[in-house]
């Protein structure tokens, strides 16, 4: 049975006392605070670590674009979990709110890709997602598009958009009511071959705390904390950009349209308070996380601007374009944050290394982590609780996802970035 929170009957919590499993969860993004509040509601004893506050880095400047439009099996059942807690989370978590609205993919004319997007409809449809492959022109006559250069289009209904920052701010008020003790400001490193942790200071400093188990939830700080400790990940961060800017030319008029994704572009649009907020600006090569800028560039704000010009022609007051020929869109901020890959496009999710050391890691999200963020905080809850019960990752009965086992690497892998987004990454089998 669900409750009012998005939880199930399985979170309710058990009475703590001193067989309650004491866990770590390192990192207070999205993923990390809703892992850190589904182990507590479920009877652990957590301790939730950040090195700055929660949500300030990756979660912070995410998009906050919500769908559950996935052709593949995993990825379609973690975002419907994940929708469906987003909509839940909405009715009962305070500061957090959940805005229901269409999602359209749209592909131009003379894109390789556009063959591509009715199999994945299909796919998608399989999955009972409420998804339409719609012509082009009867797009143009339900939503106030520019169609005629599209060769084809696809609607997802079940769709919204939310502030990442509110839900990280919400759950981490959540994760603090179930008994997290929330330590911000605060650097760790891995100790040993235990589940062990140096607070406050890296390499011999800071004082040991054994944990019985310890998760990674550090983004793209995850391959320089495992290999601190001798583990090797294929996680590469990479530098991703977004805008907000008001509309209307009198900068009063808000996108009262559809999230769009336009696919040969690489650029997507969804209402903001203030007017819009648009992205993506993907950086195929690996970033530091320690040392890169997280301003947006001047090559990705023109960039963005001339698509939204183009596909959002009749959006506003006399267009984007302005109906006296004047920049209508005015851009209010450009930032620039960090996504993760790994080889094969799937996230290390589960143990990592030897059983015993009861180390956990959830990163190499490929853009898509925030949207994932309760499926995946609860799957992270439910597979290291069972961990230590003894249940074995590849036991039929685990909840580990085997196509996420971070074994599956060896750490040295050399790959190719790859952009999250595109109807590739949605398509695949």
């Amino acid at each position: 049975m669900s409750r009012s929170d998005g939880s199930t009957d399985r979170d309710v919590p058990a009475d703590r006392g001193s067989s309650s499993p004491e866990v770590a969860v390192v990192g207070g993004g999205a993923v990390g605070v809703t892992a850190a509040a589904d182990l507590a509601a479920r009877g652990a004893d957590v301790t939730l670590y950040d090195r700055g506050n929660l949500g300030a880095e990756s979660s912070g400047r995410a998009a906050g674009v919500l769908y559950d439009a996935y052709a593949e099996d995993i990825d379609a059942a973690l975002a419907a979990r994940a929708m469906d807690r987003f909509r839940a989370f909405d009715r009962s978590l305070p500061g957090f709110s959940f805005t229901p609205c269409p999602y359209v993919i749209a592909v131009r004319e003379g894109d390789p890709d556009a063959e591509a997007v009715p199999a994945m409809v299909d796919r998608m449809r399989a999955h009972d997602r409420d998804v339409s492959l719609v012509d082009p022109k009867t797009l143009g006559e339900r939503f106030p598009l520019r169609v005629d250069d599209l060769a084809v289009a696809a609607v997802a209904e079940g769709a919204g958009w939310c502030d990442p920052a509110s839900y990280v701010a919400a759950m981490g008020e959540r994760a603090r009511r179930e008994g997290v003790a929330v330590e911000t400001d605060i650097a760790v490193s891995l100790a040993g071959d235990r589940p062990e942790l140096r607070v406050g200071g890296g390499g011999r400093s800071g004082n040991r705390r054994e944990f019985d188990a310890v998760v990674v939830a550090v983004g793209a700080h995850t391959a320089d904390l495992l290999g601190g400790a001798g583990r090797e990940v294929p996680v590469v961060p990479y530098r991703v950009q977004a805008l907000t800017a008001e509309i209307g030319g009198s900068g009063s008029a808000s996108y009262d349209a559809p999230m769009v994704y336009d696919a040969t572009a690489g650029a997507y649009v969804r209402p903001h308070p203030t007017g819009l907020l648009a992205g993506d600006g993907t950086e195929p090569v690996p970033a530091d996380p320690d040392d890169y800028d997280p301003t947006g560039d001047d090559w990705f704000v023109e960039s963005v601007s001339a698509t939204l010009r183009e596909r959002l022609g009749a959006v506003g007051e006399g267009g984007v374009s302005g109906a006296d020929g004047t920049d209508a869109l005015d851009v209010e901020r450009a930032w620039a944050g960090l996504c993760t890959a790994t080889p094969d496009g799937d996230p290390l999710v589960g143990p990592i290394g030897d059983p015993e050391d009861r180390l956990f890691v959830a990163a190499g999200w490929q853009g898509h982590g925030f949207m994932r963020a309760p499926a995946i905080g609860e799957l992270v809850a439910e597979g290291v609780l069972a961990s230590l019960d003894g249940t074995e990752a590849k036991a039929p009965e685990s909840p580990w996802i085997d196509a996420f086992d971070p074994d599956r690497f060896d750490g040295d892998e050399e790959f190719e970035i790859a952009e999250g987004m595109s109807v590739e990454s949605r398509s695949r089998e």
